[in-house]
C-alpha cells in the first residue's frame, strides 16, 4: 500500500465540506449581515468583477511561492479563503470581524496564506501577493487589516485589504496572464487606495456567533472550522 499524505486527505475533506454545506445548508449564516471570524468566503474585485483566486501553479519569477490570481467563474472551489486570526491575537469563530482588525486569509484547497513581500509582480511590476505557508501557518507576512467604514465588516460593503508589514493593499488592474493560467488576472499590492483596491465578500459560509464551540474555544490556528 502506497503511503497516505495526511495533508492532501486534509485538503480534500476540507473541500467536500466547503461543497456539502453550500449544496445541504445553503441558509447558513445567510441573515448575518456581518462578516465573522472562521468563515469561509469568497472575495470579489469590485471594479475587474473577478474573484480572489489561488492553486497549485507557482509564480515563474518574483518569490517562486504559490500563485495568487483573479478569476472571472463564480462557481470555482479554488476561490475559497478561511477567514482567521493571527499569530499574535485570536478570531474566535463567529464573531463579527472588526475594522481596522488584523486577520489572515488562508486557501481553504492547498492550505496557504494569503501573502505579500517585496517581490515584484510578474506583469505590472507591483509588489507580488502570493500564497504561502503550510497547512495554514507561515509567518508575519500573512497579515492583512480590514479596512472598512463603521465599527465591522459589514457583508455588502466595499471594503479594503491592507499588507500589515508593507502597508500596500491588494488589488487588481487588469492584466491577464497567458499559459498556462489564461485569462486570469494579476493580483497584487499597491500603495495607494483606489477603485482597483476594492473588495466585497460573496459566496461562502458564514459562521454565526452562537456557532462558537461551547467553552468559547479558539480554532483559528486549526482546520477545525472546516
Amino acid at each position: 500500500m502506497g503511503h497516505i499524505n495526511c495533508g492532501t486527505i486534509s485538503r480534500f475533506l476540507s473541500t467536500l465540506f466547503v461543497v456539502l454545506s453550500c449544496i445541504c445548508r445553503f441558509s447558513l449564516g445567510t441573515e448575518l449581515s456581518f462578516v465573522t471570524c472562521g468563515s469561509v468566503i469568497k472575495l470579489l474585485n469590485v471594479k475587474h468583477n473577478v474573484r480572489l483566486h489561488s492553486h497549485d501553479v507557482r509564480y515563474g519569477s518574483g518569490s517562486g511561492q504559490q500563485s495568487v490570481t483573479g478569476v472571472t467563474a463564480v462557481e470555482d472551489s479554488n476561490s475559497y479563503w478561511s477567514i482567521r486570526g493571527t499569530r499574535d491575537a485570536m478570531c474566535h469563530r463567529g464573531t463579527p470581524v472588526k475594522c481596522g482588525q488584523a486577520i489572515r486569509l488562508t486557501h481553504v484547497n492547498t492550505g496557504r496564506n494569503l501573502h505579500s513581500h517585496y517581490f515584484s509582480s510578474p506583469l505590472s511590476s507591483n509588489q507580488e501577493v502570493s500564497a504561502f505557508g503550510e497547512e495554514g501557518e507561515g509567518d508575519h507576512l500573512d497579515e492583512w487589516t480590514v479596512h472598512c467604514s463603521g465599527s465591522v465588516w459589514k457583508r455588502e460593503e466595499a471594503i479594503r485589504l491592507r499588507h500589515k508589514a508593507t502597508d500596500v493593499l491588494l488589488s487588481v488592474t487588469g492584466e491577464q496572464y497567458g499559459r498556462p493560467i489564461h485569462g486570469q488576472m494579476e493580483v497584487h499590492g499597491m500603495s495607494s487606495p483606489s477603485q482597483h483596491s476594492l473588495w466585497k465578500a460573496m459566496e461562502g459560509i458564514f459562521m454565526k456567533p452562537s456557532e462558537m464551540p461551547a467553552g468559547g474555544q479558539d480554532y483559528s490556528h486549526t482546520h477545525t472550522e472546516f
